[in-house]
């Protein structure tokens, strides 16, 4: 891979080039990376079209756009646009091309379409129309009031509904809703939600900034009266989150405040341009006497369906018993608009199989852990309680495991109790569905019942950030289709506005490690531009005063005090957003988090005498959940552990080198020099501590080896030196994986690159512990949190952590579509605008594929394996160029198309390597 990453400054030699024959075809939009947004508070918003040509030309690019933008649809035509028209500009980007017009207002809707240009001046017809609205700007702009239940907050923690009505005076031409809360919400217009958000307004540093949702509710108002109504949830806000129990004599619920709180701004305007503002107020009735009698992220909720108030968001409800609600008069967290995709509710999910675990004891089994929580049909007397209670994994007698729950014994209000208590009406078939709960979960044992459970009287609804999908793979073996599932899914389970650790348990926490380790094969399986653009603001809010990148994010528990300053956990403040960037070509990105970045790199040179990260490292975790602490007999003890100051000066190391290259890219030269100067008297300084004559890794662990390797930290002539002793650390273990969160994606690249790719591919298919294969043949569905989370004969590990729904050990996911299939993004000319491309064959597979979808089109890597030949056929979408390192031996012949590549159209060569250069188009290479 490194000599292919070398390549890539050479000419394009030798593949013929054809012109399209028709014009190129703009198949998306996007404004921010979002379709037809609400609530854009950029100066200058991004716009981003996908182009396609439909013969896949080779060669096909863009030469020239134009974009127009109007305040009407009527007005989109050049000479027309009202707003903007950036006539025909020379250029072949179509990504995050920048609004030049005036400066927008509050609330102002735009449209806008693009055309563009091919290489041969053909013009393509306009886009769609698409949009965009401006959310609230300035805070004067904001006239709503925070209002909340004026009552004492007390257990059970029921939700709040709230309610007014109001009038409309006049035909309604467009109205638009900003509302937010501090907790939970969803809101009503005449008995209608509004929206498809769930678990809104998502997560964030409440002390420092919450975020509003825009909706458009213009269908949703009558002419005059009209009822907007909230239901209130504690969530994250004044519910339990994890972790609590870390601050001694700390609250166990409430830690950002105790009262949930609802801001709501309705802005009409109607046909005769006249404006309405309904606001939170004064004016407003509260009650908690509501169906929902008590809800809790992590505990669940109880409905009491004797407590329905039919009619209560529509108009004509007598509220004459609630109270008038309270306004609070704290001036409160700065309101920002959501940037990222929200929660929703993204699949239903049917049970497979109902099983009697013990007399009324029912265990659904949905077949897949999953987040969410479920729908259930059920027929009783008045007052008869029915309890859901969620687990990932059965017992071996059959009975629901929940002792990695946390849930202590004592009674302390601690761990996550995932129980859902519905209490019922008496009134026929009655349906009951969560709002303000998420569970992680496989099985779910229902009691309570007074006849047995009918299959399909239960479904599952998945719940998790709904970024798209834009990839899929599938190879030869269905193991490995098996595994990509599994982390697919375990990515899923762990989005709910951040990247959590694990969906069951009283944590729930955006650990910053493991997101870290994960962040690239995220961006393979889903658009995470938005996702970490969000999530990277949180890792800001808490940064500790000193610099200190937080362990998770959002983090309550005061950053200069506790969690903060971990090598890796801190270092994701810089690696993630380079990711974004590498991906999605966000330069904005890096502009945004440079600043903190250079605080962190400050804080580690304190605490770096000579250039070796040997002060203070806060938890300091290391190399997480490595071999070491994996419980199985005849298994090696104490040999899996890099020593913690060798990984913390390796991740000082690439988080320098890192900002010096942020630095160029935003044309900061001397802090790019300062940067790269500071890089290698790093490198120098581990290299000469923790490399000895023998070339011998201080810990002589796999670990140290994939790392100093990976991040390029030996010279160029020793590294097969380390090579070679980093296969010895495997053999060691008898061809088993030692390491850790941090460095597993690391062995199985350094193997590969180091020539032994069959060893990588050993690692992978091995069934036996500890192995990815061992977690598929014991029923995972989703990746294990440890190596051993179950082991047959010996049960489940310590349940204080033993997730069985935790993405870290999945970052195995990015080697195998980079090096197994052979895609990967190029940090030079980021976005997909050129690729790498590089497949290794092995292990028994006879073909692989994977389509991915990038900001610049669609890229495939479809290899196959008929008789003695290899089969590559490769897509590069318009516009970009890919450097293709194709398995060849000297003695083989390679062609394209049927006709023979010699030496004079490639740019490059090995003894097992051709390298060329394509543009975009459809090739199909054979080796024989």
């Amino acid at each position: 891979m490194r000599y292919l990453l070398a390549s890539i400054t050479f000419t394009l030699i030798g593949v013929t080039m054809s012109q399209p024959a028709v014009a190129l075809e703009i198949e998306k939009t996007y404004c921010e990376m979002l379709t037809n947004p609400l609530g854009i508070e950029a100066d200058q918003p991004r716009l981003t079209w996908i182009l396609n040509d439909p013969e896949m030309s080779r060669g096909a690019a863009q030469s020239a756009y134009e974009v127009v933008v109007a305040s009407d649809p009527s007005l989109l035509e050049p000479g027309k646009a009202d707003v903007w028209d950036s006539g025909r500009v020379r250029s072949g980007e179509n990504h995050f091309i920048e609004y030049g017009g005036r400066p927008l207002q509050s609330g102002e809707r735009v449209y806008w379409k693009v055309r563009v240009w091919d290489r041969k001046d053909e013009v393509s017809d306009w886009s769609e129309p698409s949009y965009w609205q401006m959310g609230l700007l300035e805070p004067l702009h904001w006239k709503a009031e925070w209002i909340e239940h004026p009552g004492k907050v007390e257990a059970p923690f029921p939700a709040n509904y709230a309610r007014k009505e109001f009038s409309i005076d006049g035909k309604v031409r467009r109205a638009t809703l900003y509302s937010t809360a501090l907790g939970l919400y969803e809101v009503f217009l005449n008995g209608e939600k509004v929206g498809d958000h769930v678990l809104a307004p998502e997560w964030t540093d409440y002390d420092a900034r919450v975020q509003y949702q825009s909706y458009d509710v213009t269908d949703m108002l009558n002419e005059s009266a009209n009822t907007i109504g909230a239901i209130l949830g504690n969530g994250w806000y004044a519910g339990k989150i994890g972790l609590t129990l870390v601050v001694p004599d700390g609250p166990t619920r409430g830690i950002y405040g105790d009262q949930p709180k609802f801001m709501a701004q309705l802005e009409v305007e109607t046909e005769d341009g006249k404006k309405q503002i309904v606001t939170t107020d004064n004016t407003w009735k509260i009650t908690k006497q509501g169906p929902i009698q008590a809800n809790d992220l992590l505990d669940g909720e109880t409905i009491d369906s004797r407590n329905e108030m039919p009619g209560w968001n529509k108009n004509g409800f007598d509220d004459s018993n609630w109270q008038a609600v309270d306004v609070w008069d704290a001036i409160g967290p700065d309101r920002v608009a959501q940037r990222n995709q929200p929660i929703r509710k993204t699949q239903e999910i049917a049970p497979v199989s109902i099983n009697e675990a013990s007399p009324g004891v029912y265990i659904y089994d949905l077949g897949q852990i999953f987040t969410g929580w479920c729908r259930v049909k059920v027929k009783g007397s008045k007052g008869t309680e029915v309890l859901l209670r969620h687990g990932e994994v059965l017992n071996e007698d059959g009975s629901l495991y929940t002792a990695n729950l946390r849930v202590p014994k004592d009674g302390r209000d601690y761990g996550a109790k995932q129980e859902d208590r519905f209490i019922l009406s008496g009134d026929g078939e009655e349906v009951f569905e969560p709002r303000f709960t998420y569970h992680g979960f496989r099985y779910v044992e229902v009691t309570g019942l007074n006849q047995k459970p009918e299959l399909e009287d239960l479904v599952g609804v998945f719940v998790h950030s709904d970024c798209p999908e834009v990839s899929s793979f599938s190879c030869s073996d269905e193991f490995v289709n098996q595994l990509m599932q599994n982390i697919f899914w375990t990515q899923k389970d762990n989005m709910h506005s951040i990247p959590t650790d694990c969906p069951q348990r009283d944590e729930r926490c955006g650990w910053m490690g493991d997101a870290l380790v994960f962040a690239q094969m995220a961006c393979f399986n889903m658009n995470m531009d938005r996702f970490f653009t969000k999530w990277l603001v949180d890792i800001r809010d808490a940064q500790a005063r000193d610099g200190r990148f937080p362990d998770f994010a959002p983090q309550p528990y005061d950053s200069d005090i506790r969690f903060s300053g971990v090598p890796s956990w801190g270092d994701a403040g810089v690696f993630v957003p380079w990711d974004v960037y590498v991906n999605y070509a966000d330069k904005r990105i890096l502009e945004e988090n440079f600043e903190a970045i250079e605080r962190w790199l400050t804080y580690i040179g304190t605490q770096s005498p000579e250039y070796l990260w040997t002060g203070n490292r806060g938890n300091d975790y290391g190399d997480w959940l490595n071999g070491d602490l994996v419980k199985m007999e005849g298994w090696p003890e104490n040999k899996a552990t890099i020593p913690k100051e060798v990984l913390a000066t390796a991740f000082y190391a690439r988080s320098s080198q890192l900002a010096s290259r942020m630095a160029t890219v935003l044309g900061k030269q001397d802090r790019a020099k300062h940067y790269s100067d500071l890089h290698e008297k790093i490198r120098d300084a581990y290299f000469k501590a923790y490399v000895n004559d023998e070339k011998q890794v201080k810990g002589n662990t796999q670990s140290g080896y994939a790392l100093s390797l990976y991040y390029n930290l030996v010279p160029d002539e020793d590294r097969a030196a380390l090579a070679k002793h980093m296969v010895e650390a495997v053999e060691e273990y008898n061809h088993h994986i030692s390491t850790g969160f941090q460095t597993t994606k690391m062995l199985m690249t350094e193997l590969t690159d180091s020539g032994n790719v069959e060893t990588a591919y050993q690692l992978l298919l091995n069934r036996e512990l500890p192995s990815w294969g061992y977690m598929i043949d014991h029923g995972a569905t989703t990746m294990w949190e440890r190596w051993d989370g179950y082991v047959e004969g010996r049960g489940f590990q310590d349940p204080g952590m033993n997730s069985f729904c935790h993405y870290s050990f999945g970052a195995v996911g990015e080697w195998i579509y980079k090096l197994i299939v052979g895609i990967a993004p190029d940090a030079g000319q980021p976005g997909f605008k050129h690729i790498r491309m590089e497949p290794h064959p092995g292990g028994g597979l006879t073909w692989a594929k994977v389509s991915l979808d990038t900001v610049r089109g669609t890229v495939v890597s479809d290899w196959r394996i008929e008789g003695k030949a290899f089969i590559w056929k490769v897509r590069v979408p318009v516009g970009s160029a890919a450097t293709l390192s194709i398995p060849a031996t000297e003695n083989q012949t390679v062609t394209e198309s049927g006709k023979k590549i010699d030496a004079s159209e490639t740019i490059g060569k090995s003894k097992d390597r051709v390298i060329c250069r394509v543009l975009s188009g459809e090739y199909e290479f054979r080796v024989e």
